[in-house]
């Protein structure tokens, strides 16, 4: 009878446990378990599978040590080799740089005196493959089958958490090779020193994309060094200390007791001390900082919950929503401190500094999204961009460590500061960024003195001069909307007569965006609107006339009276998507990719596109072409994103989109209707109001909206406001199979 008792009692217990335990398991792991971090760093996505926390200041991920277009975030899917583990990515960009401070574990002592000019002759590179390799939020594994050790990585904000696990009595060694660079990285001066048994530190100038790059950085171990080797410039240095060009080190540690390492790494733009700062506490372990990585992963998902029965869905809808949480990223030291591009040290009050912002991709939908997911961060990030203000007298084109590299077109900081004050996201100053905006807007840099010249720019002046007046037209708008909210009515009407700018090149004849001549009568001859050339002498940017005519989100509707009629401009709209999908020219930019027809989910933009029917009296149009878009340019494979994710907007395209919302005209505070693919997705606004979007019936065939209703209220808008959706309430749609041409459609 005891026994019985006993055993009962332990079913209840084990039970009860299980019951916790699931519990538990659900509340925890219900989002980051649909995230795939692998997802785009196939294909052309660019990503990388490393582990870091939402807008984290490191990115600590595998390097496979190749200089290539599709290794710009150092790792590509295809790879099997790994050249070490360095502590500064780029999130799906078009261009290479960081990988700074990279840590390689081994099992032998190595020649670091070798000269090498490729990854082949890297002595600590290590063969591995996906089957031992694994990524979620907040951390990342892999084995390395040449020295037979795991790696595992976790991060903090501000500190990387490295886990070494040898085979047992095997040599214990960690290489660090801050020498180490790829793409258009280069060192230009770094240093290591040994500061005591468990403590090493030092620093890694570079220039690259960005021109001035300053890295500082501490790291401390779990056990103690019991031996070292430092180079300098490939020549062993027989002191605690290296300083040169390059330089590495080779630390060695008692086997004894532990077959595992554990590393902290911390970095700063501003020096050792600040680093050491930033550095997590004793007790801070890897288990710990793990577990917070993923619960910190879970809340910052959690701000939208869609519910589907499709698990594909889900996995990338969520990867979608990790994507865009990964960038920007936090630049400011713990203490507030940061460093400019021109050195001078700042501090930021009241505020974390952000840098790598890729403003040409993001102010599309990445930013507006995160006026929804992460109003805080808004607010900081245009903050960070009015520092930046404060030295150049100009607003940033895409900044990375705090370095202007004046890479794309426009000006479109000033589109993610328009619609963040608009949405009433407060923290900064509103007249300071007015100011920061007319001021840019006015200036002659970067073709503006030709834009004021003549109302456009003339083809036989510049380079992507369609592409460049279309978005300088925009920006325009964009100032102008700041100005009527601040009271400022002659600023008003002047920015807005020059958003008109599109007019001067739209050419009726071919329903065109068009090179024209500084005589304002001649267009650029011959012409094909299939032909790119990348980034010379063409009159558009990574793109072609199909792909850049359409870039009037400030004025649909006068874009279409411009065509001649809602018909017309509806048909050119469609061909866009049934034409052939060859690109002439022998210079074709690569950026051209996902192609539906000439529509190109591959490269931003395309992105807005889908959604101008529904100014054309079509919505059902938009509704099956936003479909198609989500069904056929996104997977769950690592090549499951159809171009470079550009930190987080090519995956802001589909989180917006899978709900069936879009900002079409990122600073109008206007979501396009488009076509949710969700029975239900709830947007978890800030002070616990919920915004909830149904789709009764909707399946793969069932994408067609046939009735709405907004709060019960009958809905027969093809536009909703972020007024409407900040308020709280419920948008219920009803679907179906075949178009309903009467929704939606103004009388």
């Amino acid at each position: 009878m005891k026994n019985f008792t006993l055993l009962v009692l332990f079913v209840i217990l084990v039970a009860s446990c299980k019951i916790n335990v699931n519990k538990n398991d659900h509340h925890e792991t219900l989002f980051v378990d649909y995230v795939d971090p692998f997802i785009g760093t196939g294909g052309h996505g660019h990503s990388y599978p490393g582990a870091t926390v939402p807008f984290g200041m490191l990115q600590v991920s595998p390097d496979n040590g190749v200089s290539g277009w599709d290794w710009c975030s150092g790792y590509h899917h295809s790879d099997s080799i790994v050249s070490g583990f360095s502590h500064l990515h780029l999130s799906g960009t078009g261009i290479g740089d960081l990988a700074d401070i990279l840590f390689m574990p081994t099992n032998r002592k190595l020649d670091l005196t070798t000269k090498t000019t490729s990854r082949d002759q890297l002595p600590y590179k290590s063969k591995y493959t996906h089957v031992n390799e694994k990524a979620a939020p907040g951390s990342y594994q892999v084995f390395l089958e040449d020295p037979k050790i795991n790696v595992e990585l976790t991060s903090s904000q501000r500190t990387a958490h490295h886990k070494y696990t040898f085979t047992k009595n095997d040599k214990q060694s960690v290489v660090i090779d801050l020498g180490f660079a790829i793409n258009w990285d280069k060192a230009l001066k770094t240093g290591i020193i040994i500061e005591d048994e468990f403590t090493i530190s030092g620093y890694r100038y570079s220039t690259g994309w960005a021109k001035n790059q300053k890295v500082f950085f501490v790291a401390k171990f779990s056990k103690p060094i019991t031996e070292s080797v430092l180079t300098a410039d490939k020549q062993i240095v027989n002191s605690k200390k290296a300083e040169a060009e390059n330089t590495s080190a080779q630390l060695f540690f008692d086997p004894k007791n532990s077959d595992e390492l554990f590393v902290k790494v911390a970095l700063s733009s501003v020096s050792v001390a600040n680093a050491k700062d930033n550095l997590d506490g004793e007790k801070v372990n890897f288990d710990h900082t793990k577990s917070q990585a993923v619960s910190i992963w879970n809340t910052a998902l959690n701000k939208i919950k869609v519910e589907t029965p499709v698990d594909s869905l889900k996995t990338m809808f969520y990867t979608a929503m990790y994507h865009t949480q990964v960038a920007p990223v936090t630049y400011s030291d713990k203490n507030g401190q940061f460093r400019k591009e021109d050195d001078q040290i700042v501090t930021a009050k009241d505020y974390t500094a952000y840098s790598t912002l890729s403003l040409w991709d993001t102010f599309r939908a990445e930013n507006p999204l995160l006026t929804l997911l992460a109003p805080k961060q808004t607010s900081d990030i245009v903050n960070s961009m009015l520092t930046y203000y404060d030295t150049k007298k100009i607003l940033p084109v895409w900044t990375l460590y705090a370095n202007e590299t004046n890479t794309m077109t426009g000006y479109h900081s000033i589109p993610v500061i328009v619609d963040a004050y608009l949405k009433g996201i407060k923290g900064f100053d509103a007249e300071k960024a007015f100011e920061a905006m007319k001021t840019t807007m006015m200036q002659d840099e970067r073709g503006l003195n030709f834009y004021k010249k003549y109302g456009y720019i003339p083809y036989n002046v510049l380079d992507e001069s369609v592409t460049i007046t279309l978005e300088y037209a925009y920006d325009d708008y964009c100032v102008a909307q700041m100005a009527k909210a601040l009271g400022k009515n002659d600023d008003y009407q002047f920015f807005l007569n020059r958003s008109k700018a599109y007019q001067h090149l739209f050419d009726p004849e071919t329903g065109f965006m068009r090179g024209k001549s500084e005589d304002g009568k001649s267009w650029n001859e011959p012409f094909d609107p299939k032909h790119s050339n990348h980034r010379e002498r063409t009159d558009y940017t990574e793109g072609n006339a199909w792909q850049h005519s359409w870039f009037v989100p400030q004025n649909v509707d006068n874009l279409i009276s411009l065509h001649g009629s809602d018909a017309i401009f509806a048909k050119r709209l469609e061909q866009l998507f049934t034409e052939s999908s060859e690109i002439t020219g022998s210079n074709v930019s690569a950026d051209i990719s996902g192609l539906i027809g000439q529509y190109a989910h591959g490269n931003e933009p395309s992105h807005h596109i889908a959604y101008m029917f529904n100014h054309a009296n079509q919505p059902w149009r938009t509704q099956y072409w936003v479909r198609h878009i989500l069904d056929t340019q996104y997977n769950t494979t690592p090549n499951g994103l159809s171009g470079n994710e550009d930190c987080g907007q090519m995956s802001a395209w589909y989180v917006f989109s899978s709900m069936g919302l879009y900002p079409m005209n990122p600073a109008s505070g206007e979501y396009e209707i488009g076509s949710p693919i969700f029975e239900k997705a709830t947007i978890n606004l800030e002070g616990g109001k919920s915004f909830v979007i149904e789709a009764e019936n909707v399946s793969d065939k069932n994408f067609y909206i046939q009735s709405a209703t907004l709060n019960g209220a009958t809905f027969n808008k093809t536009a909703i406001s972020h007024q409407q959706i900040v308020q709280g309430g419920i948008l219920h749609f009803v679907m179906g199979a075949q178009p309903n041409k009467n929704w939606g459609i103004k009388n």
